[in-house]
């Protein structure tokens, strides 16, 4: 990208963030909704403090601007980022536990089982999750039932048991029997690769897009969800705990096993470089209106933090 190009990219990216920010604020009101008996205020107080706490939203943008593609409602398309971040930052405060990964500081604040209790850190991302699904299925998600209910589908198999969460499971199980680089690859694209996966997808199935359209975005999520994977463990070697707002060299100390472990910086310089190129071409269909998308694939190879 030039600067030109990173500026324009990361204008928009904060232009997102704020948006989605606004939503996730009433979304997390301590009011009740409508079928609702109460919020708990300190449930309440503990959610916030894992969602509205930075963080650079691209899962929403990716959920944004696959949307635009297609022409799709933007307040719906606006809602079901939302929706996939409550679902991103359940697995961040899970993922933080002492029975999980054990870190004090997510986004440069102590995590949310350092700034409540484990038990209450437990409780916020059963509630994000189940959130996240009220989201998209209410009314207020202006589409029709049919595409609501393919949203809710494609999001409960990216985050369950053969998405997200069995990707946790495949890391925990990789501490004690190492993979080889087909098992790195299958953990990566589930634990971290599902969810942006879903992110692109998601911009054709709000607008009933073809399925050749699914397809290609949901292979545009794979290529940026595996760079993604291999610019944060190549952070993990070089970046310091201020430059990430979390703790670093916690993968190398551990042994974990990751394609920059097994095959060396070099070699993930030359991987991400090619997947930043598969992505761009999987978007040529798509002219100018695909810019900002293939802007966040080079971002996603590139990023510092």
């Amino acid at each position: 990208m030039t600067n030109d190009d990173e500026m324009a990219f990361e204008m928009a990216l904060i232009r997102r963030a704020a948006a989605v920010e606004v939503l996730l604020r009433r979304l997390l009101d301590d009011r009740a909704l409508s079928g609702e008996i109460a919020r708990p205020e300190r449930l309440m107080a503990a959610i916030r403090h894992g969602v509205l706490n930075g963080g650079k939203r691209l899962r929403p943008l990716l959920v944004m601007e696959s949307a635009a593609l297609f022409s799709a409602d933007g307040e719906a398309a606006l809602r079901v980022a939302a929706a996939l971040e409550c679902v991103h930052c359940y697995s961040l405060i899970h993922d933080d536990l002492p029975a999980m990964d054990d870190d004090d500081l997510r986004r440069g604040q102590p995590t949310v089982h350092r700034a409540f209790d484990e038990a209450t850190a437990i409780l916020a991302g059963d509630a994000l999750l189940t959130l996240a699904f009220d989201i998209i299925a209410a009314d207020a998600t202006l589409l029709p039932a049919e595409r609501r209910a393919a949203l809710v589908l494609a999001l409960a198999r990216a985050a369950g048991p053969g998405g997200m969460v069995g990707g946790q499971q495949l890391d925990l199980d990789a501490e004690h029997a190492r993979p080889d680089e087909a098992g790195i690859i299958r953990l990566q694209a589930m634990k971290t690769g599902a969810l942006i996966r879903f992110a692109c997808e998601a911009g054709a199935l709000l607008a009933g897009a073809a399925i050749e359209d699914r397809e290609r975005l949901a292979e545009f999520g794979s290529a940026i969800g595996l760079a993604f994977q291999l610019a944060d463990d190549l952070l993990d070697l070089t970046a310091d705990a201020g430059q990430m707002g979390k703790a670093t060299g916690k993968d190398a100390a551990a042994g974990k096993a990751t394609l920059v472990a097994l095959h060396g910086p070099a070699w993930a310089r030359a991987q991400l470089n090619g997947l930043v190129e598969q992505a761009h071409e999987l978007l040529e269909p798509y002219g100018d209106g695909a810019m900002l998308l293939k802007q966040a694939a080079t971002f996603v190879a590139t990023r510092n933090s």
